[in-house]
């Protein structure tokens, strides 16, 4: 099965059909409720529950998937001697994969168990048009967020890795991560945990129009921890759900997370987003925040109301 673990959950919707062609005289039996195997729509709409519910154990990489909402509906059709049952399916979650293979099971198992509550009366059944209509969320959604066209710069705030003490690992993460989403690094720099050279360094950016401004470090608790009291004072406005994202995401990982101070906002038409010093706060911050993040630069130009 594929690691979903550092994905977002997000509400997902698929759509799916089956049909089974069937006479016109099998028709009318099922419009009069006169099959030998009784009402199909309550034996077939309850089959298809069910097999949606068990997709997970019979579909190998599938995984299991809360169901929060499915709906099966039948449209029936006439054409001379010839009729068809039309299966429609409507299947809703919000989780961290798809629901599409679900929906196509539940479309299925139901058209499946009408074939079965019809064979008795009608030798000539088929099954046909399974296939999926629709379906939301996911990776479909996200490719209409994208940091294509966009500038980004890295600033990483650390005393020791601007002394040469350590390598940056955070700042690396963090424009590999960005890059995935074609956004256009055009500056990296790291400096000292201090509150007058980074204002001075976002300043600059600002000024020279960088879009977004990723800020790792400094988010801590100790004294030299000061990123926030450099970046909080210049922002205009303050995008307080951010940095709340970032911290559900990350509480949901480790405890830990609850200590970041990390924060986001904009000076004009820049971005600024502060991100964790250690390279597991960095990429789970931005696990939690890309690609939606790029959605900004649409609001501080007037758009994305």
């Amino acid at each position: 099965m594929n690691d979903i673990t550092r994905k977002n959950a997000s509400l997902r919707t698929a759509t799916a059909t089956a049909t089974v062609h069937c006479s016109a005289t099998t028709l009318r039996m099922i419009q009069e409720n006169t099959l030998p195997k009784g009402n199909l729509f309550d034996v077939a709409r309850a089959a298809g529950l069910l097999g949606a519910k068990a997709t997970s154990a019979l579909i190998p990489h599938c995984h299991p998937v809360p169901i929060e909402h499915l709906g099966i509906d039948f449209v029936l059709e006439e054409a001379g001697e010839k009729a068809r049952v039309v299966v429609k399916v409507f299947a809703q979650t919000v989780y961290k994969t798809g629901i599409e293979i679900e929906a196509m099971t539940a479309a299925t198992v139901t058209a499946l168990t009408v074939f079965d509550l019809l064979k008795p009366v009608d030798h000539e059944l088929e099954i046909s048009g399974v296939r999926l209509i629709e379906k939301t969320g996911g990776k479909a959604d996200r490719k209409k967020l994208t940091g294509k066209g966009h500038t980004a710069a890295i600033l990483v705030c650390s005393d020791s890795v601007s002394q040469g003490k350590r390598d940056d690992t955070s700042g690396k993460i963090i424009k590999a991560e960005v890059e995935k989403y074609e956004a256009n690094v055009t500056d990296f720099k790291i400096v000292p945990d201090d509150i007058d050279t980074i204002q001075k360094q976002v300043r600059a950016w600002v000024a020279a129009g960088v879009e977004f401004i990723f800020v790792t470090g400094g988010t801590g608790l100790s004294l030299r921890d000061q990123a926030i009291e450099a970046i909080a004072p210049l922002l205009e406005k303050v995008a307080d759900g951010i940095g709340e994202k970032m911290r559900h995401y990350g509480n949901e990982r480790t405890p830990l997370a609850m200590f970041s101070r990390s924060l986001a906002g904009s000076i004009g038409k820049s971005f600024i987003i502060c991100l964790p010093g250690s390279s597991n706060g960095a990429r789970e911050s931005l696990d939690a925040i890309l690609p939606a993040i790029f959605h900004a630069n649409a609001m501080l130009h007037g758009g994305g109301h």
